[in-house]
């Protein structure tokens, strides 16, 4: 690395400032950009302007002129061939979906090309799904260069701050930009998952259903059917629904598992515990007695058991006002039972951290239950409410994670990563019930949808196949 540093640093300036803007560019203009270096490439630049071979404001914009450059090629070309993308797989993929798509990158379009200037193979293809998808370039272009200055910027100062530390902050970003894949692919299966339990809320008997075709028990139902029938009616619908509430939540712990076990190995690779020492002793060194003491009670008060009872005498108030509600599992744990998720959460938590069976996975127990309780509550109260109770929910309860999450570290209880990790594992899963709920909502309204434009032409005359 060392004799690749001299060497660039004896061609000539114009020559490096062009050759970095080419490759910046090219990281988003073609789509062979997926195999480009581009952070390292920035983070070069950093170092050289901290080295004096370049002056770090031309350098700052020559970057971002060139990352602002290649984004608008990718747009255009999207935009080009956007319309015979959809005419390709248009029979396939359906108008409506073709719609739905459009409407949701409408309303969210424009935050997700901010973030996807931070993850690479994202900022590139990114892009070209934004013009593909018809989004108006005003706004694509003011999201991207909100996203281009805060990348390029950061990634050139810090490479200008890192100095002779340049291998080691390469090396760190390099491992952070595989965390962040790895999280992306996390949050794409946690978003599967919720999809899946919105479209069967009783994952037991959806599972058993499919179990059912399998040819063994196929076998096992013809031989031993009516035993098994008198077997069921014995039980009652009672027991049965406890049963499969007992097994749903097996699935749930099971699926909480998963997701710890997922977030352990993206923080454990991210480089993050790297910085723990340092946060630590930031906080350290602004620790007063009085402003502990304080502290002290605040985590002592907003604590997971505490904020769990909240949530169950909110869920309960909720449930009692919306009567009636459906007897499956996704009901249950998102109306009256919506603390029980979080239970289940607080022995995965418990489980996976620093004292249980995955102690190389420092997951906070109280930050994890705290996040989750916090969204929890959050998407109880928003649901179905105005826009501005809604917000006031959320930053609510942003607020609240912040603030616990910081007062932990202050007073030394959890590290910088075991925080990361946690808080993100809260939000995960709460995010897989938000995402099954309303995946359920948008298919009660697609069955009700047809009925309803049938209704007023019966209502004034018989239809055709109606008897007489």
């Amino acid at each position: 690395m060392h004799d690749l540093l001299t060497w660039v640093q004896s061609l000539p300036t114009l020559w490096i400032y062009l050759v970095a803007a080419l490759i910046v560019a090219g990281e988003t203009a073609v789509i062979f950009g997926l195999l480009v270096p581009g952070e390292a490439t920035l983070l070069l630049v950093g170092f050289l302007t901290y080295n004096g071979t370049l002056r770090l404001g031309p350098a700052l914009l020559a970057m971002i002129v060139a990352a602002v450059a290649g984004d608008g090629l990718a747009f255009r070309a999207g935009r080009r061939y956007g319309p015979r993308l959809r005419a390709g797989l248009g029979h396939r993929v359906g108008p409506e979906r073709w719609g739905r798509a459009d409407a949701m990158l409408a309303r969210l379009g424009g935050r997700g090309v901010f973030a996807a200037r931070w993850v690479a193979f994202a900022r590139t293809l990114v892009p070209r799904l934004a013009g593909a998808a018809g989004m108006p370039y005003r706004r694509f272009v003011l999201w991207n260069l909100a996203g281009v200055v805060t990348w390029v910027g950061g990634s050139v100062l810090l490479g200008h701050l890192a100095g002779e530390s340049y291998d080691t902050v390469s090396r760190l970003l390099g491992r952070a930009t595989g965390a962040a894949l790895l999280l992306l692919a996390g949050l794409l299966a946690v978003v599967l998952a919720g999809r899946w339990l919105g479209r069967n809320p009783d994952p037991v008997r959806a599972l058993l259903s499919r179990a059912g075709a399998l040819p063994p028990v196929r076998w096992l139902t013809a031989r031993y059917g009516v035993l098994f029938f008198l077997v069921a009616m014995r039980v009652g619908p009672a027991w049965t629904l406890l049963l499969n509430l007992a097994a749903g939540l097996l699935l749930l712990f099971a699926a909480g598992l998963a997701i710890a076990g997922l977030l352990a190995v993206a923080v454990r690779n991210s480089g993050l515990a790297a910085l723990d020492g340092a946060i630590a002793g930031w906080f350290t060194a602004r620790r007063t007695p009085d402003a502990a003491d304080a502290t002290t009670v605040l985590v002592s008060v907003v604590r997971g058991s505490v904020l769990i009872l909240l949530v169950a005498l909110v869920a309960a108030v909720l449930a009692w006002r919306s009567r009636p509600w459906r007897t499956d599992l996704l009901s249950v744990v998102g109306t009256a039972g919506a603390f029980v998720p979080l239970v289940v959460l607080a022995v995965v938590a418990e489980l996976t951290g620093p004292h249980g069976g995955g102690g190389s996975a420092p997951l906070p127990t109280q930050n994890a239950v705290v996040a989750a309780s916090f969204c929890t509550l959050a998407w109880l109260v928003s649901r179905g409410a105005r826009w501005p109770v809604a917000v006031a929910a959320w930053t609510t309860a942003a607020a609240g994670v912040l603030g616990v999450g910081g007062a932990r570290l202050y007073l030394g209880l959890d590290t910088a990563s075991g925080t990361a990790a946690a808080v993100l594992l809260g939000v995960l899963w709460t995010v897989v019930f938000m995402v099954a709920w309303a995946t359920r909502d948008r298919a009660v309204r697609e069955l009700e949808q047809p009925v309803d434009q049938v209704r007023p032409s019966s209502e004034g005359h018989r239809s055709p196949v109606e008897p007489c």
